[in-house]
This record gives structure tokens, C-alpha cells and sequence, in this order.
């Protein structure tokens, strides 16, 4: 099962560092039967998207939860066996409807060797990326204008880099 794994980019070094990504459980996005119905798609490439999505924006909260981390989103696409995931229970849609599609946990250990790709903010995000974490908080209580910062971070494509550029990404 292809697997989304939010981090930053100081933990995207740790985990270079150390090798792997842990401890576990490790919080991913996936293509859940909840996602697949809340997006409505047979698309596989189109569900991935979405779930890479969600781990973007999970990313971003970790980075407005770290006043130090690099303004700059990071996903990892790593392939795990189905039999290491465990799919969340989705959350009640009428309190919070997109709260937790998606989300999965990874049992063990994440060996980098088991990452297919690394998706990354380019720099030119970073002040959309800053303004994004600011208003998560507001956003979450209802706010609009937040609401509308928040979602402008999406205008941002991630990039995809191979394994091989992490040092390149960390340095």
C-alpha cells in the first residue's frame, strides 16, 4: 500500500540521519474507503493525489506546531505492506467533515529504503506556506479569511524528488 507521511524538513534530516522514521505508529494518509467516498473517484492516481493532499496539510500543521521548522511543506510516498496499516477510524462527518480522511498508522519502524519519492515545497511557497500555518488555528475555528489563506497554500504544487536528492532537500 502507497503511504503519505507528513513531516517537515527537520525531521525529514532526522529521519535521514537515523535512517528510518519512527517511533511507531506512524501518522499517514492513504486511499481509505472514507476517501474514496468523500472525493468520489475511481481514479487511483487521482485518490493518491488526494491523499498526498492530506498528508500536505497534516505537514503544515506540524509546521505551525514547530516555530523553528522551515516554512516549506514535506510529504514522504513510502510502499508498505497492507498488513502494517491500520486505517483510522474516520471521524463523525457532520462535526468535523474532512478532519481524518485518509488518515492511517504505520506499525513499526518506516525504513527509508521503503520511500519511493519525497514531495517538497519549492521556495517561492514559503511566505504562502508561513501565512498558511499562522491562520490554521482561526481557520479551524470557522474563520473564512483564514480559511482562505489556508486553502491558498494548495496553490502550491509540491515537488517530487527522488531518494537520492534528501541530502540535497536537507542541506
Amino acid at each position: 500500500m502507497r503511504v503519505y507521511v507528513p513531516l517537515t524538513l527537520s525531521r525529514l534530516a532526522e529521519a535521514y540521519k537515523a535512517g528510518e522514521l519512527g517511533p511507531a505508529p506512524l501518522t499517514a494518509y492513504a486511499v481509505t474507503p472514507a476517501l474514496r467516498e468523500w472525493y468520489v473517484s475511481d481514479d487511483v492516481e487521482e485518490l493518491e493525489y488526494a491523499a498526498l493532499n492530506r498528508a500536505a496539510l497534516a505537514s503544515l500543521r506540524l509546521i505551525a506546531g514547530d516555530p523553528g521548522a522551515a516554512r516549506r511543506r514535506v510529504v514522504l510516498a513510502a510502499d508498505v505492506a497492507d498488513g502494517a496499516v491500520e486505517l483510522e477510524p474516520e471521524l463523525d462527518p457532520e462535526l468535523a467533515p474532512e478532519l481524518g480522511l485518509g488518515e492511517v498508522r504505520v506499525a513499526g519502524v518506516l525504513g527509508l529504503k521503503k520511500v519511493a519519492a519525497v514531495h517538497v515545497d519549492a521556495g517561492d511557497a514559503e511566505a504562502d506556506v508561513a501565512a498558511g500555518a499562522e491562520a490554521l488555528g482561526a481557520a479551524d475555528q470557522g474563520d473564512d479569511d483564514a480559511r482562505f489563506t489556508v486553502d491558498g497554500v494548495e496553490d502550491h504544487e509540491l515537488l517530487w524528488f527522488a531518494t537520492q536528492e534528501i541530502p540535497g532537500l536537507i542541506a
